[in-house]
């Protein structure tokens, strides 16, 4: 494995009331973040391959590790979203490489499948900033019950030559839904769309 992994912290969401109401089965949202070396920190690297690399990799992983934390299967997973946050040492563009290149391909398989684009969000920030995951259905963008997000915190990351990098995923869409749009159980997931 390329990345130099110091850590993973895995959690899980479950809301069960919402505005007095209450939601059965709970909506569900995991986060899993790993916290990485950045090998390009501190000079200016114009091949950023290591990054796409470890994008990679950690698509995969953090995908699977989402999944196992719901207990669900793969297929069963909803939504996903992909976010990076880099040290002060690091720049903005590590971020990019590591979320945009490779890391969609391995978190799709992760989840079953994914026919849409995954949301992203690349910040630079320290240790026990927030980072926000955006959140949309994996396989129909317009599906509107499924724009949400979730937010990781780790109060040791990102230190200044490190990435913190997260990956989300549901096996439901937002409690009490109800401003329109697709619903999941109608989208075909062929354009990633609708």
């Amino acid at each position: 494995m390329k990345a130099d992994i110091r850590k993973i912290a895995i959690f899980v969401e479950e809301t069960c009331r919402e505005a007095g109401q209450t939601i059965s089965p709970p909506t569900r949202k995991a986060v899993a973040a790993a916290v990485i070396a950045n090998p390009c920190a501190g000079k200016y690297v114009e091949d950023l391959s290591d990054l796409i690399e470890i994008g990679a990799e950690l698509g995969g992983l953090l995908g699977e590790k989402c999944v196992a934390a719901l207990g669900i299967t793969a297929e069963n997973a909803q939504s996903y979203g992909k976010a990076a946050m880099v040290g002060e040492n690091g720049e903005l563009e590590h971020a990019a490489a590591i979320l945009h290149p490779k890391l969609g391909a391995p978190l799709r398989k992760a989840v079953g499948k994914g026919a849409a684009l995954v949301p992203s969000s690349k910040k630079m920030g320290g240790m026990g900033q927030a980072l926000d995951v955006p959140l949309g259905h994996k396989d129909a963008a317009y599906v509107r019950s499924h724009f949400d997000g979730i937010e990781v915190r780790l109060n040791d990351a990102p230190r200044a030559n490190e990435i913190l990098v997260a990956v989300a995923v549901t096996d439901s869409g937002r409690p009490l839904p109800r401003v329109g749009g697709l619903k999941a159980e109608d989208a075909e997931g062929r354009d990633g769309l609708r």
